[in-house]
């Protein structure tokens, strides 16, 4: 069993969308960031790349390559499970935890 622990964080943007864990969440400024800034796809990112000794985000979706700009992160995602699966690992169980003090996401969990 291998297990990875990842984290993100981005400030709020005006005139961006929300989205966390591919979920848009209306009427609340987005994240930034070169993708879509969701930290909650951005943190499993890590952890399964992690876990998999992979590097990081960073290293395969560089915010200086122009491919990933405005990118839906849950693409991100798929890609880094197809990563993972090709070396034989698979993901079993994924646990998140989001610390915000709005918008209250309890609706969209």
């Amino acid at each position: 069993m291998r297990v990875g622990i990842g984290y993100d964080s981005h400030r709020f943007e005006s005139g961006r969308p929300l989205v966390l864990g591919g979920v848009h969440l209306p009427d609340h400024p987005g994240l930034t960031g070169h993708s879509d800034g969701d930290a909650v796809a951005h943190a499993i990112i890590d952890a399964l790349l992690g876990a998999s000794a992979l590097g990081s985000i960073g290293h395969h979706f560089p915010d200086t390559d122009a491919r990933w700009e405005g990118a839906d992160s849950m693409d991100l995602l798929a890609e880094t499970v197809r990563l993972i699966e090709e070396r034989n690992y698979q993901v079993v169980n994924v646990d998140v935890v989001i610390v915000t003090e709005s918008p209250r996401v309890g609706p969209w969990v």
